[in-house]
């Protein structure tokens, strides 16, 4: 039997060290280091068991002209909002993570997916953290009418759990989740850096050589990224993540990762009930602005994947007491918001030290583009000189270091969706400024402080 020989692993960031030491050379955390026994025998283990199953074959060379290019088939859940994210519906043989904080709902919405997909494929619901009655509960509180059809597993041995997929020829199969599921191959407890490396590569080796696409269930840790080594999310094809707190009705799916479709698309869905129900216009849900204007109040038009949403950006400004000045962010990196204070600062002569300030997004969502950067500068003005704007104002802009404003991708889309929803006036980036929006008019403007003054003119 050959000698295993040993790798320590990082457990923040996957990186692999020759021997133990109490700092990871990489990401440079501490005490991560975790053992990963390897071992020719065992690998050789995993290797015999995967190529019994159908579709595997010996790797041959071929030339990429060969290669056929026509579109990936996919499978579609039947909940629109969650195809979209995915890029059209599920890719066969992909394997896609679905992460998200505790009570989120991911294992109600894959439960939703597998009954409407069961009507036209087998599916697999392979559950390591809930028993069978649990489930059917679940499944009954939904009121799912062809949940009852779903072939059920209670297993944690991804081995058996292959199995059981090979015997049923599924063509979806479910694992909730990576964390709770082990290969008995490694000498390590389920959960560990080993475990849910070795047991992820099984699952994404299996996906592409029977053409089943894999969901897994991931757990995230206190800084809601996946938990495990970081080798987890570029092993699989898609990352989701369901974003949304307890004490919120919304819940946001978000991919951060997508071989087969757009990177950062946005599904949004309600939490009721009957489980988790579709948004199809995401732009109401964040436009219940009250009918008397408010100070510290602007609307901007983010691109999400691929479609345009409206959101809301709330500033409110308060006298600092002459101690150090406060800024709070909700929805919005802390960093940027500085940095637009500065540049307001040093190009239009508005002193903000002494002055904190407060930044909303309304609706929980998390804004990761730079066009809500004018947005910001407005809603800063309005709140810091107490003059409200109009309610049909709509503001798009990426700000520079010199004050100049960039344009944005995806404008003409942008105003279009804003002037659907009623909104008549418009300050954009000179480049972004068009005539053929009906209804709506367009103000160009090159620099900051044009921005401020139209403001003026307007409010």
């Amino acid at each position: 039997m050959a000698k295993a020989k040993a790798s320590y692993v990082c457990s923040e960031c996957g990186e692999d060290h020759p021997k133990w030491q109490g700092q990871c050379k990489s990401c440079k955390s501490w005490d991560t280091l975790m053992v990963f026994h390897i071992g020719d025998t065992k690998n050789d283990q995993r290797s015999s068991r995967l190529k019994g199953y159908a579709g595997v074959t010996s790797a041959t060379r071929v030339k990429l002209k060969e290669v056929d290019v026509s579109e990936e088939p996919r499978i579609r859940t039947g909940i629109d909002e969650f195809d979209r994210v995915l890029g059209g519906g599920l890719v066969e043989g992909s394997a896609v993570i679905i992460s998200g904080n505790p009570g989120a709902g991911k294992s109600t919405l894959l439960l939703q997916a597998l009954d409407k997909l069961v009507k036209n494929v087998t599916v697999l619901y392979a559950s390591g953290e809930e028993s069978l009655q649990q489930i059917a509960m679940r499944s009954s509180r939904l009121k799912l009418p062809n949940a009852g059809e779903i072939e059920m597993l209670t297993e944690t041995n991804v081995n058996n759990i292959l199995d059981q997929a090979k015997e049923c020829c599924c063509k979806v199969l479910v694992i909730d989740s990576i964390q709770a599921v082990y290969t008995p191959d490694c000498d390590s407890m389920p959960g560990s850096v080993t475990q849910v490396r070795e047991s992820a590569g099984m699952l994404t080796q299996f996906a592409k050589q029977t053409g089943c696409a894999v969901m897994i269930v991931g757990h995230v840790n206190k800084d809601s990224s996946i938990a495990g080594p970081k080798t987890l999310e570029h092993m699989v094809d898609a990352v989701l993540s369901l974003e949304g707190t307890s004490d919120s009705r919304y819940r946001m799916l978000r991919s951060t990762k997508n071989r087969f479709g757009a990177v950062s698309e946005l599904g949004c869905f309600a939490m009721v009930e009957d489980g988790l129900r579709e948004v199809k216009n995401p732009s109401a849900i964040f436009l219940s602005r009250p009918e008397i204007p408010v100070s510290g109040s602007v609307v901007a038009v983010l691109w999400e994947g691929t479609r345009p949403l409206l959101v809301e950006i709330q500033v409110l400004t308060d006298d600092g007491g002459g101690g150090n000045s406060r800024r709070l962010t909700v929805g919005m990196d802390a960093n940027r918001t500085s940095m637009l204070l500065a540049i307001l600062s040093r190009h239009v002569g508005v002193v903000t030290a002494g002055t904190d300030v407060y930044i909303n997004v309304v609706g929980g969502l998390k804004v990761t583009e730079t066009s809500t950067d004018l947005a910001t500068i407005c809603a800063f003005m309005s709140s810091f000189r107490d003059r409200p704007l109009p309610q049909d104002l709509i503001v798009i802009g990426e700000l520079g270091l010199s004050g100049e404003l960039r344009p944005v991708p995806h404008g003409p889309e942008r105003l279009k969706e804003a002037a659907k929803h009623g909104f008549k006036t418009a300050i954009v980036p000179k480049s972004n400024a068009t005539k053929d929006i009906p209804g709506m008019k367009v103000y160009g403007v090159n620099t900051v402080q044009e921005a401020v003054d139209k403001l003026e003119e307007l409010g």
